[in-house]
């Protein structure tokens, strides 16, 4: 298959460098010194068991629109950066091409062919001007679930810490050829791609401690097994969570596990630097209206009311602005 991975970073470079390394034809969208040292050496991945392998990517480059129609666009940068690129993203559509959203957070689809009250509603933290759904269209539009974690150790080298599972859902719940020919690609890849006819659920289990985890995390520098383990964070982690699942459940979603066990989950991870604290250290703009944001404004859209994650929604915009120079 042709695949182009938008935002060859962490996530994205082990998803290119293993379809890659299985024969397919990947074109990785990458920018800067990462970019260079790409195309100067491949992109190494190295396995959390110690072993190696440097794929070689049929293209890698920053310029999305000399990449040419695809069979599948897997969006891998930053909920953020969506809607700059989204106009972009046109020269690489032929009529069936998929675009797989693996961003963490609420997704801009997330009310299109839902089928509920709330049919159409457009998240404005995520969408607000409406760029994405635009150049992108829920036809198009294929849910992931992203688990592993992964981090870029120097320029062209991705360091795989844990997880291989890439969950997809069509955004109408079907059992589609082509989401069947996605997942089969990615298992051939040697990722676990199980198919899910609720992919929003699976979006709120992930998202449960996401929203709670990643912003203290942000603001304390503490890891995922720290805030688990200090019962004054582990107690706002658990208001935090409370008031999510309070949302999720009023839009349908039912929880197979409880929120103690999600808790455990994260502290069992260990010493991981989330994300959101990952961007804070390294002075990059974070996901926190897609994580945070567009919860506490599913809340509103509710009416359920959400103080904890208001106000730390409210510290990490402070944090944003006063550490970060956009």
């Amino acid at each position: 298959m042709k695949i182009c991975i938008v935002g060859a970073g962490a996530i994205g470079g082990y998803l290119g460098a293993k379809l890659a390394l299985a024969g397919e034809e990947v074109t990785l969208i990458a920018r800067g010194s990462h970019l260079e040292a790409i195309k100067k050496n491949g992109l190494k991945l190295l396995m959390a068991d110690g072993s190696g392998q440097i794929a070689t990517p049929f293209l890698a480059t920053s310029d999305i629109q000399v990449a040419g129609p695809q069979d599948v666009v897997i969006l891998t940068v930053k909920a953020h950066s969506v809607p700059a690129i989204a106009p972009f993203l046109l020269a690489l559509y032929n009529p069936d091409t998929m675009v797989v959203t693996a961003q963490n957070g609420v997704p801009w689809w997330y009310f299109r062919k839902y089928g509920g009250e709330y049919e159409g509603t457009q998240i404005q933290s995520v969408d607000p001007d409406g760029i994405i759904e635009a150049n992108i269209g829920a036809e198009r539009a294929i849910g992931c679930v992203v688990y592993p974690a992964t981090e870029i150790i120097e320029p062209g080298v991705i360091k795989h810490i844990e997880g291989d599972r890439f969950t997809l859902g069509e955004i109408d719940g079907t059992k589609t050829e082509r989401i069947q020919l996605l997942a089969q690609t990615l298992k051939q890849a040697g990722f676990k791609a199980p198919i899910r006819n609720q992919i929003r659920t699976e979006i709120w289990i992930k998202l449960w401690g996401n929203v709670a985890f990643n912003p203290i995390s942000a603001l304390t520098g503490a890891t995922l097994e720290d805030i688990c383990r200090y019962p004054l964070t582990r107690e706002l982690a658990r208001q935090m969570m409370t008031e999510t699942q309070a949302i999720a459940e009023n839009l349908g979603i039912k929880f197979g596990i409880t929120l103690e066990q999600r808790i455990n989950g994260a502290e069992n991870v260990g010493a991981h630097k989330t994300s959101m604290l990952q961007d804070i250290e390294s002075g990059r703009p974070t996901e926190i209206d897609a994580i945070v944001g567009a919860v506490a404004e599913l809340g509103k859209l509710t009416q359920i009311s959400t103080p904890h994650i208001d106000a730390i929604y409210a510290t990490v915009k402070l944090l944003e602005t006063t550490k970060i120079r956009i």
